[in-house]
């Protein structure tokens, strides 16, 4: 069984796959990931082997260490020192993309083909971009949910701390329904607004595949998202370790 971890800003999420076949997902707030932790999610399941995505070069050291003590063995990692994502990149520089958007990317034009949009709302929201020869274009990146919410919060002095909900409004009739309506009906605007002007450039067949945490949320109000798969990183993991 394969091992694979997306290490994000927020969470850890973990997969543990057998070939095509997820059969146990979890996830580990970032600040709170142990050897420990891992140990008792992952229970008796017998891993032979492991996989990392990360955008959080302390932690991938960390898990790195821990994964060798564990199965006895060193992860692959997905980037310049480990396995390359086989794509065109046409970013200016390459290397500032996101080796998790990458894998999106991967997942999803094996999954659904291309050309495609990928909306991936986590700690930032980012909208990556394939184009029909499956190239990566580019995309766009703005704040997430939760960290509008607590930008709010944090740079007012009267305005309360929101947490991330489905609106009981859309006009709120107080201050919390009010923040949580302008954020969510707001987030689901700008992101149908976004995906047209993609599709004006890369052309109106372009599929549009949700996935991150809070995209569920958004996708409640948001009608040109057309697929959700939670699980792309995790998928392109594993598509990616077969390869």
């Amino acid at each position: 069984m394969l091992l694979a971890i997306d290490i994000g800003n927020t969470n850890i999420s973990f997969g543990v796959f057998k070939g095509k076949s997820i059969l146990k997902r979890f996830d580990i707030p970032t600040v709170r990931y142990s050897r420990r932790r891992l140990s008792a999610a992952l229970g008796k399941a017998a891993i032979s082997d492991s996989i990392i995505c990360s955008v959080v070069p302390d932690k991938t050291i960390t898990l790195k260490k821990d994964l060798r003590q564990l199965l006895g063995r060193s992860p692959y990692i997905i980037g310049k020192e480990g396995l390359r994502v086989p794509m065109r990149n046409l970013y200016r520089k390459p290397s500032q993309v996101g080796q998790d958007r990458l894998v999106n990317a991967f997942a999803a034009t094996v999954l659904y083909g291309a050309p495609c949009i990928i909306v991936d709302s986590g700690t930032a929201v980012t909208f990556d971009v394939i184009s029909g020869r499956k190239e990566y274009l580019g995309g766009l990146i703005l704040p997430g949910i939760s960290m509008s919410l607590d930008a709010l919060y944090e740079r007012t002095a009267l305005l309360p701390r929101v947490r991330p909900g489905r609106p009981k409004e859309f006009i709120g009739r107080d201050t919390g329904n009010s923040i949580l309506s302008g954020i969510v009906y707001g987030f689901a605007a700008l992101s149908d607004a976004l995906i047209a002007g993609i599709k004006k450039k890369i052309g109106s067949r372009a599929k549009v595949i949700g996935t991150g945490g809070n995209i569920r949320l958004i996708r409640r109000y948001c009608r040109r998202i057309e697929i959700i798969e939670r699980d792309l990183t995790l998928k392109g993991l594993n598509l990616l370790y077969y390869f």
